[in-house]
């Protein structure tokens, strides 16, 4: 077999054939009929090890002693690992991961010890006989008003903390229309349906890690030199995960801790599966947060200044930073514009990624704050939208790649039926429930990671591999991926066989930002391409060519974003305050669709996702103990079958060959943007109430009939 590597390679378009038009999901079958092995389901050899952690119960002190004599007598139970037996860690700088290596307590639910026994229930029977004795310190767990706060060095995703155009100051205190006030969104957690777990094996010389992530190779590169590995020592596989919605998009504390394990046990496989509860402390969540956000505007409308200034909070332990401010920095036009990122440092579980991080929280504010503009105006929703168009992109000057916002409200206006809503407020009920309809936009960037690698090689009867090390998280890429390599090479998708998820195979990014499909395809078309041209439309079998993707997106010359409408009707009942959605549709600008039917999947999740922030999402943290008290998905809502109702997802028909050669722009999180912002607008346009912190819930319309909340604006 020949195989030749390019350096880089800067594919061409690719023509589309099978991309656009519906392929069945490749893993369908597998997943429906049982088959599909996840983390902690896939057959091993040896003496299996199972684990299961035991964590810390106050928010701030230290480990004084752990006492595991009862725990080793129970039946099945073969170790206890704790800060002092655990194996070393080579590099600790990164509190998170520094599992069990040090006496520090940084937040209620720290990893403190791990128990290793022959069955699951001998492990957790274990977990519960460990005495952990702790040294609490004064902690402080609770992010108010109040809290102190600091200026992060940067925000999520590498964007700078502060900005500033113009002087929005004056200019809002000389405008005729100011909307001033502040919009809270609640800790959220992002509750995959398959929790965080892993199968560890460790045989001397190599780690293999059958892992629950959205990133192989990432995992590979933050666990390897932690552990005092060189990369090659570590495998990691993910075939099947289910779910992520960023939680899984870093490695996180019990990805260490089962590698500890195996390590302390060469030889023997170990298996973890985090419980529901702990996941509420170990696998990251959304940070609250707190926006004031202040519209100038004329007596029409059009925005004078623009000013949002976020809060979020962090942990002690390890910074995170959301970037809730950075949408208003290009959403509208507004000659005087700031915005500011402020973070609160607490004994707290540390935050991380949640779909749309930033986007969700930070449009939710804006989105609501334009609709108060709208009000005070008394210009139509989506008028208001459409008169602060940009002309180009204000942050970055740069002209967009194709913002088709407009379009989306308009086709959005008359799908929905816009022009028959009433202007005023409690204008329509239905029996006992008031009726609104409201609007909101969205957007999300236009992501391309760099360095994305794939391989293609001919075999036997005129077929192609096709092979990255990207991972589907249940998004469908596998089918996506097949259909780009399909068009790419020229060749039916039965022709390809393709091989995925493993850190074995040429390198992939994060599936995350959706970033996944636009970074991995680019790879695939650029091998492809290659491909052909190193070996010819009739290869030898056997032959290969392996390429990463240069720099195909135009990054820099073009502003490049998604952009989309989202258009609710709520019902609100006039004695109880409960909160309906009857009608849901999302009408979204997101380049060439690869697959009709794994793209509705997505932005009816997206749109799923935002309703479930709006009428149930809320986490609650206990200020005085520091543990979040809504740890299990009895206590922690999220949306059931019953709420979701009339919904729908459509696209405008396009392509965009400056992000992507097919054409393409990532799917997996605009759906999810401006969805409750658009159902808490209609909530006011039902019922007059003004709520601007999430989620929705019944305590704010109760006494409707007598109650209306004051207005933020001053005309």
């Amino acid at each position: 077999m020949s195989e030749q590597s390019p350096d880089e390679v800067v594919p061409e378009v690719v023509a589309p054939q099978v991309m656009g038009r519906h392929l069945d999901r490749q893993d369908g079958v597998e997943k429906v009929t049982g088959e599909a092995t996840y983390a902690v389901e896939h057959p091993v050899e040896g003496d299996l090890l199972h684990a299961w952690l035991v964590t810390s119960t106050v928010a701030r002190g230290r480990v004084l002693r752990v006492d595991a004599s009862a725990a080793l007598a129970h039946p099945g139970v073969e170790a206890v690992l704790d800060h002092e037996s655990a194996p070393r860690l080579a590099d600790t700088e990164d509190r998170e991961l520094a599992v069990l290596q040090d006496d520090r307590i940084g937040f209620r639910g720290q990893i403190v010890a791990l128990v290793l026994a022959t069955s699951s229930e001998s492990a957790r029977e274990g977990a519960a006989l460990v005495r952990v004795h702790q040294d609490a310190e004064p902690h402080e767990a609770a992010f108010t008003p109040g809290s102190a706060t600091y200026a992060p060095e940067e925000v999520n995703a590498g964007a700078e903390t502060d900005t500033a155009e113009g002087d929005p100051t004056a200019a809002l205190a000389a405008a005729p229309v100011v909307v001033d006030a502040v919009y809270e969104t609640p800790h959220e957690y992002n509750s995959p349906m398959e929790p965080h777990a892993a199968t560890a094996l460790w045989d001397g010389e190599r780690l293999t890690l059958h892992d629950s992530t959205q990133g192989v190779h990432p995992v590979r590169a933050t666990l390897a030199p932690v552990l005092g590995l060189e990369p090659e020592q570590v495998r990691v596989l993910a075939p099947y995960v289910g779910g992520g919605f960023g939680s899984k998009g870093l490695p996180h504390a019990p990805e260490v801790a089962v590698a500890l394990a195996a390590l302390s046990a060469p030889g023997r496989p170990v298996r973890l599966a985090v419980t529901r509860q702990q996941m509420f402390a170990l696998a990251g969540y959304r940070t609250a947060t707190r926006s004031r956000v202040r519209l100038g505007a004329e007596p029409d409308g059009r925005l004078l200044a623009l000013r949002h200034d976020a809060e979020s909070q962090t942990s002690r332990i390890k910074e995170f930073a959301e970037q809730t401010a950075t949408a208003a920095r290009m959403m509208y036009a507004a000659p005087h514009r700031a915005t500011t990122h402020r973070v609160a440092e607490l004994d707290v579980a540390v935050p991380s990624w949640m779909r749309a991080p930033g986007e969700m929280p930070g449009m939710y504010a804006h989105e609501v704050a334009m609709d108060e503009l709208a009000v005070a105006t008394g210009v139509d929703p989506i008028d208001l939208r459409v008169r602060n168009e940009p002309e180009i992109d204000p942050e970055t000057k740069n002209p967009y790649n194709d913002r088709r916002l407009v379009e989306c409200l308009h086709r959005g206006a008359e799908l929905f039926g816009w022009a028959e809503r009433p202007e005023g407020v409690r204008a329509r009920a239905e029996g006992d429930w008031w009726v609104g309809t409201g609007v909101a936009s969205a957007t999300y960037p236009m992501l391309w990671m760099p360095g994305n690698g794939a391989r293609v090689r001919s075999i036997e009867g005129g077929r192609y591999e096709v092979a990255i090390g990207a991972v589907d998280i249940g998004t469908g890429a596998r089918t996506v991926l097949l259909q780009v390599a399909s068009d790419a090479l020229g060749c039916p998708p039965e022709a390809i066989d393709l091989l995925v998820a493993d850190s074995e195979l040429p390198f992939a990014t994060v599936a995350g930002g959706s970033s996944g499909t636009s970074s991995w395809g680019t790879a695939i078309a650029a091998a492809a391409q290659q491909f052909r041209a190193d070996h010819g439309e009739h290869p030898d079998p056997g032959v290969a060519t392996t390429a990463t993707s240069g720099q195909y997106a135009d990054m820099s010359g073009h502003s490049l974003h998604s952009f989309g409408a989202v258009f609710a009707e709520t019902h609100v009942h006039r004695w109880t305050g409960e909160v309906r959605v009857e009608r849901l549709l999302g009408v979204y600008s997101v380049g060439r669709v690869i697959n009709p039917t794994t793209a509705r999947s997505q932005l009816l999740g997206g749109l799923v996702m935002g309703l479930s922030a709006a009428l149930h999402e809320e986490g609650w943290r206990d200020p005085r103990f520091g543990h979040t008290v809504t740890q299990d998905l009895a206590t922690y809502h999220v949306a059931a079958h019953a709420d979701v109702r009339d919904l729908r997802a459509e696209w405008l028909e396009e392509e965009d060959h400056l992000s992507t050669p097919m054409g393409s722009r990532g799917i997996g999180e605009i759906g999810i943007v401006g969805t409750a912002a658009a159902i808490a607008n209609a909530t006011h346009h039902a019922t007059g109430v003004r709520v601007r912190s999430l989620p929705l819930t019944a305590d704010h319309f109760l006494d409707l009939p007598a109650f209306a909340s004051e207005p933020a604006a001053q005309v």
